[in-house]
């Protein structure tokens, strides 16, 4: 069973391959992706790797979190589910955003 980390502080100058390469010292890399602005293609700092089983994801945690990757101390701990996160903008009310207008009651 595949297990999936998450990686943060990562340098601007990071690749997916020296991620892996970082990475691989602890087990078998099944995958890495490091998260991208959308807009200017930029790293935003983070990133996700996948090892082949939970063992060596484990074994990368306790190795590899706290230490220096590309310049930077970089924080590895397991990755959680996207659906723990509350969907969708608004605010308290339920409303949405008005972009920083104001009503005018008369």
């Amino acid at each position: 069973m595949n297990a999936k980390l998450y990686i943060s502080n990562l340098s601007y100058s990071s690749t997916e391959d020296s991620l892996k390469a970082a990475l691989s010292e602890f087990g078998e890399v099944t995958s890495v992706r490091i998260i991208t602005d959308r807009d200017t293609g930029r790293s935003r700092g983070f990133g996700f790797a996948e090892f082949a089983n939970a063992e060596d994801a484990k074994k990368a945690i306790d190795g590899l979190n706290g230490k220096e990757v590309d310049g930077r101390e970089v924080r590895v701990a397991e990755a959680q589910e996207r659906n723990d996160r509350p969907r969708g903008g608004g605010d308290s009310n339920g409303g949405g955003g008005n972009g920083g207008s104001f009503r005018r009651s008369y």
